[in-house]
């Protein structure tokens, strides 16, 4: 079983009778949504699931998951993720996939938010081996770009793999990739970000990690918020 793996079946553990569980995306969570829907065939266990992308939905109807959509929902149990950078304090750097509207509501909207992470996603500080991504309304972005640049950003729209077109959220937005000084805090990023006008939402998720799962040597490690 690899690290991923690990951390994911963890996840799925403790996943209770009844619950509301909301579904992440990317590679490790396609093992939790596995393991979640190995655990209602071979336990019985009941829950009812909701994903934060097509993707998601897609992998959980293939495997018979009962899914309710977000417009429905007014709280989660549980929101199940991966994440991108994870520092001590468990803030987290997300978006290299651009579904951060539906993963921050999902984060927020949930009794507890476990991130899904292997070692290679510790970080000191936010933005240390990526840049932030920058959601923001098509016709806002040169002016949010520039309210960034003021603040030391440096950055451009993202491109897509092939480099052929511009990448365009599922809501129709474009995403920006900025790179900080790495003398200004998470804080002061997600405080700024928060204050610009034109931005739909950000990459920076602060203060919402319940816990951060961390595969290391075979074993899971747990880290709590406080």
């Amino acid at each position: 079983m690899n690290e991923k793996e690990l951390v994911a079946h963890h996840a799925a553990k403790l996943v209770q009778d009844g619950m509301l569980v909301g579904l992440g995306t990317g590679s490790t969570a396609n093992y939790f949504i596995q393991e979640l829907a190995h655990r209602c065939t071979e336990e019985g266990l009941k829950v009812t699931v909701a994903a934060s992308s097509v993707v998601s939905t897609i992998k959980a109807q293939a495997l018979g998951l009962p899914l309710v959509a977000l417009e429905h929902l007014s709280k989660l149990d549980l929101y199940v993720d991966g994440a991108d950078e994870v520092t001590p304090d468990l803030t987290l750097l997300k978006g290299r996939g651009f579904d951060l509207v539906k993963e921050k509501l999902m984060a927020r909207a949930s009794d507890k938010f476990l991130v899904l992470a292997d070692p290679s996603k510790r970080v000191d500080r936010i933005g240390a081996r990526f840049p932030i991504p920058v959601e923001v309304m098509p016709f806002a972005w040169t002016l949010v770009k520039h309210r960034l640049e003021t603040f030391g950003g440096r950055g451009d729209l993202r491109q897509t793999a092939n480099k052929d077109g511009l990448v365009v959220t599922s809501y129709g937005s474009l995403v920006l990739d900025m790179a900080f000084d790495p003398a200004l805090e998470a804080a002061e990023l997600n405080a700024l970000l928060n204050d610009t006008p034109g931005v739909v939402e950000h990459g920076i998720f602060s203060g919402l990690a319940s816990a951060v799962f961390v595969a290391v040597a075979g074993k899971v490690e747990e880290h709590w918020a406080k």
